[in-house]
């Protein structure tokens, strides 16, 4: 990307809406602006103070296209730290063209996906990790993922990263200055305070790294899988669950030949419940391929719901339940199993105390009535460590980051075997150069075009 060019897009989404916000940034933004635009006070734009705003109409010769509010970010005063003007225009996709049309003529270019906010990167407003997060705050769409966004926007991720390579950097040099001196055999480096940094920096580094775990859920929702026999409820649970009719309820066994599936916020948490085919033995070829599609989908999820009619459970029918609920437990092991009772409106006070007897940890509902779907949701809840979240303390989210991490951490336990075996201090220096690389990696102190390139390429056009 050629950083000299003056580039412009459209800042708001495409469409028809009351207002569009059209964004322009290089060195020559406000002369280009200027020259199109006409203040109603008869100000010249290149004049004012920067974060100013001022309404006027750009014109296309003698022509007026519109009437617009024109915003001035002067000098390093922008959010890409370079000048720029954003132009609020009425929102009709003919007027928003043809004002970039005009602009585009007059010697700006369009913007690349992610331009605006890789010029904040490069001209230093950002940190790597920080402009990352804007793309995250944009496609946030629950109360989580938009408070993890905004902290990591605000740097508390590359601040402690930052914090920890200023401490290894300084430590780094001095063993690299123990180098120059190897024939005197001095030591520059306190092994005794080396130790203790590495110590702190592996503890930091593996809780980061496990609250990817907490963080890629939040990010990406959570799918939990409804199983169980046909005409159970699976269905009705996932319509109280969602609070709409989402899914063909009906008496019919067998109804659900497919898998639904449809995503709500529980607490600031988003959830994916997907709606599977009932398990059963059957002849019926298509009902037989969404029964497949039903194991691959608990396969996928990080949560199991197995739903049964509580109203047909009888001695024999719990006995087998116990030893279906088994297998699912011995074929998934790490995955969580919520045991579901439904139609629980339906059972006797005796009965439902046998059944709570019988079954650890069942949780009753009628998912017809909504008695205790609240619930349900709250121990959905439970399977999340929103702890983190009300802590504030640092997540990780992203996939690269992860990954730079794992290897950050792999190098600094090749460190502490060296302090720990008495390595030689040249050998230790290689291992500490290529731990303050992957947290380079991280916070863009070390880039590379490509890595720029794949990085802004998943912004939208405009940010």
């Amino acid at each position: 990307m050629i950083q000299q060019d003056t580039i412009v897009a459209l800042a708001t989404p495409s469409g028809v809406g009351a207002i569009a916000v059209i964004r322009v940034s290089g060195k020559d933004a406000i002369s280009i602006c200027a020259s199109l635009f006409r203040s109603v006070n008869s100000k010249k734009i290149e004049k004012q103070k920067s974060h100013t705003v001022h309404l006027g109409h750009i014109m296309d010769e003698n022509r007026v296209l519109d009437e617009v509010l024109v915003s001035i970010f002067k000098g390093t005063q922008s959010y890409t730290g370079e000048p720029t003007i954003e132009i609020s225009c009425h929102g009709s996709t003919y007027i928003q063209q043809e004002i970039i049309q005009l602009l585009l003529r007059k010697g700006c270019r369009m913007a690349n996906a992610g331009e605006f906010t890789l010029r904040a990167f490069l001209n230093g407003k950002l940190d790597l990790s920080q402009a990352e997060a804007v793309a995250d705050l944009i496609a946030s769409d629950s109360e989580a993922s938009h408070q993890i966004a905004m902290q990591q926007m605000r740097g508390g991720f590359s601040t402690e990263i930052k914090a920890l390579r200023e401490e290894l950097i300084n430590f780094a040099s001095l063993i690299e200055l123990e180098l120059d001196f190897a024939e005197e055999d001095v030591e520059f480096a306190d092994r005794t305070q080396f130790k203790e940094l590495i110590s702190r920096i592996t503890e930091v580094l593996k809780r980061l790294i496990d609250s990817f775990a907490v963080g890629n859920v939040i990010k990406n929702g959570i799918p939990v899988a409804i199983v169980g026999e046909p005409n159970v409820g699976k269905s009705t649970l996932l319509n109280a669950l969602l609070n709409e009719e989402r899914a063909i309820v009906s008496e019919i066994a067998g109804t659900t030949r497919d898998t639904i599936e449809d995503e709500i916020t529980i607490g600031g948490i988003g959830f994916r419940f997907i709606d599977t085919a009932g398990i059963r033995d059957t002849k019926d070829v298509v009902e037989s391929i969404g029964i497949q599609k039903t194991f691959e989908k608990i396969e996928q999820a990080q949560v199991v719901i197995y739903l049964v009619d509580s109203s047909l459970l009888t001695v024999d029918s719990i006995s087998e339940l116990k030893t279906e609920i088994g297998k699912i437990q011995n074929k998934y092991p790490q995955k969580p199993l919520l045991i579901v009772a439904n139609k629980i409106d339906k059972l006797e006070q005796n009965q439902i105390d046998h059944l709570i007897s019988e079954i650890e940890n069942i949780h009753l509902l009628s998912a017809k009535s909504g008695l205790g779907v609240e619930e349900l949701q709250n121990k959905l809840l439970d399977f999340v460590n929103t702890g983190v979240l009300r802590n504030n303390e640092t997540i990780v989210t992203n996939t690269r980051h992860y990954d730079a991490l794992l290897k950050a951490l792999e190098e600094i336990q090749k460190v502490q075997y060296g302090l720990d075996t008495g390595l030689s201090g040249d050998l230790m220096a290689i291992d500490i150069r290529q731990a303050l690389y992957h947290f380079g990696e991280i916070t863009g102190e070390i880039s590379n075009d490509d890595l720029l390139g794949n990085i802004f390429a998943n912004f939208c056009i405009g940010k």
